[in-house]
């Protein structure tokens, strides 16, 4: 799997997020055990990069069905506010 491949962020509906203006900014994020998203960052100003379609660059969700060593095989993936400041809606029950 290259860089390209990795599966993009199709949505993210949490406004406390810097990297949130119109998509999710950060060149990639992150997905902790508990399927929070780490990549959160509550800020005042817009972060990340001007245009990109945000991907999954680790889960430690070895639970998920579409875990593989660590990287989501999903064909995108879902953020939202949930448990957790942000989390990963995409997450499924191996």
């Amino acid at each position: 799997m290259s860089i390209t491949e990795l599966p993009r962020v199709s949505s993210c509906s949490v406004a406390s997020c810097g990297y949130n203006h119109d998509g999710c900014r950060a060149p990639a994020i992150n997905i902790d055990e508990n399927d929070s998203c780490t990549t959160f960052m509550a800020l005042d100003e817009d972060g990340g990069l001007p245009r990109v379609v945000a991907a999954v660059g680790a889960c430690q969700r070895t639970d998920c069905a579409f875990n593989g060593a660590g990287i989501c095989g999903a064909a995108s993936v879902r953020i939202s506010g949930g448990r957790t400041t942000a989390h990963c809606e995409t997450y499924r029950a191996a």
